[in-house]
């Protein structure tokens, strides 16, 4: 690795935006370039990116949206190691040792943990996702093909290779505007992902990120929707046909979302050949699918599934409302973050 590019998008945080880019400029080494985007803030956003003057390229645009910021920062990046750095977070400064000392040829990206820290910069929460133990590229790249989900954190928890990206970008819209679902769900494929223990960034939980399904209903379908747009894109990647789903159906986080959905929402179907005689095999058969998670978890994945299908409207709600009171961050999925599972 010779020179890390962060690409920090950014709208209407000015709360957060300076520590963002001086976490980026401390990054401990030789060759940085900190390209931050705004994204038409209408805080007092730009006066603060401008403070920094010629030590960031800083790029100002009108509002359309984080895919597009993430395209207008790529395309003025010129490193080898790219971060994606949500303007909310805040980078280790040793993550650039960290991140050379396990590169090599053929990676498409590391992967780290990151430590939830409060508004005020506190920790609370502690570090997700937990790697344990860390898994192998080889590990990642078969649980995905095998249920369209792997470990994985959201946007600043990943570097990633520069030939890697060059593939993908400029992203277009069919994972949605999440602009780490693309990249997230094609990396196992295009790539080795490695995966270090150490936390390397601290991700802010506020209230304008922090998430809890059922204040939306609606949203149990969007991150079903955007699970099943992830995995047609990832089948094109990766030169599978187009119309193999099983991997998605034997997904366990994806597994709760649907069946959430289904008892809220029972008309509505955001995978065209999903039911509930479905669901009801994949909950059976979830303890045995691939994945990272032990057996007590696949245990109690497969019986709170199989009891939400069960149950009584009213109960089943009770015990969607006890699974989702809070959104998590943890494995190829936006019910939180690619990452899912």
């Amino acid at each position: 690795m010779r020179r890390l590019s962060v690409v920090m998008p950014n709208y209407n945080y000015e709360a957060f935006v300076g520590a963002a880019i001086d976490s980026a400029l401390a990054i401990r080494w030789p060759d940085v370039e900190v390209v931050v985007v705004d994204d038409g803030s209408t805080d007092g956003s730009r006066a603060i990116i401008e403070s920094y003057g010629d030590r960031i390229t800083a790029i100002f645009q009108d509002n359309a949206g984080p895919r597009a910021a993430c395209n207008t920062g790529f395309a003025a990046t010129t490193g080898d190691v790219v971060i994606f750095l949500d303007s909310d977070d805040v980078l280790e400064p040793s993550i650039a040792e960290h991140v050379a000392d396990a590169w090599g040829p053929g990676i498409s990206k590391v992967q780290f943990p990151m430590t939830r820290i409060d508004r005020h910069g506190a920790p609370v929460g502690g570090v997700f996702p937990t790697f344990d133990p860390v898994p192998t590229p080889e590990q990642i790249r078969t649980w995905m093909r095998a249920t369209a989900a792997y470990p994985t954190p959201p946007g600043s928890g990943n570097a990633y290779s520069r030939a890697f990206l060059e593939r993908l970008f400029p992203l277009d819209g069919r994972c949605g505007e999440d602009t780490d679902a693309s990249t997230l769900a094609a990396a196992p494929f295009l790539g080795d992902v490695v995966t270090l223990p150490t936390p390397l960034v601290r991700y802010r939980q506020h209230g304008e990120n922090r998430s809890f399904l059922l204040s939306d209903e609606g949203r149990f379908a969007e991150q079903i929707d955007q699970a099943y747009r992830r995995h047609l894109f990832a089948l094109e990647v990766s030169g599978s046909p187009l119309n193999d789903l099983r991997p998605l159906f034997r997904g366990r986080h994806l597994l709760q979302l649907r069946v959430a959905h289904h008892r809220l929402r029972p008309h509505e179907r955001p995978i065209p050949t999903d039911s509930g005689a479905r669901m009801l095999r994949n909950a059976l058969a979830a303890p045995f699918a691939p994945g990272p998670e032990g057996v007590a978890h696949r245990l109690m994945v497969s019986g709170w599934a199989l009891a939400t299908l069960a149950s009584p409207r009213p109960v089943a709600r009770r015990l969607i409302a006890a699974r989702f009171r809070q959104g998590g961050t943890g494995i190829l999925r936006r019910a939180s973050s690619p990452a899912a599972g």
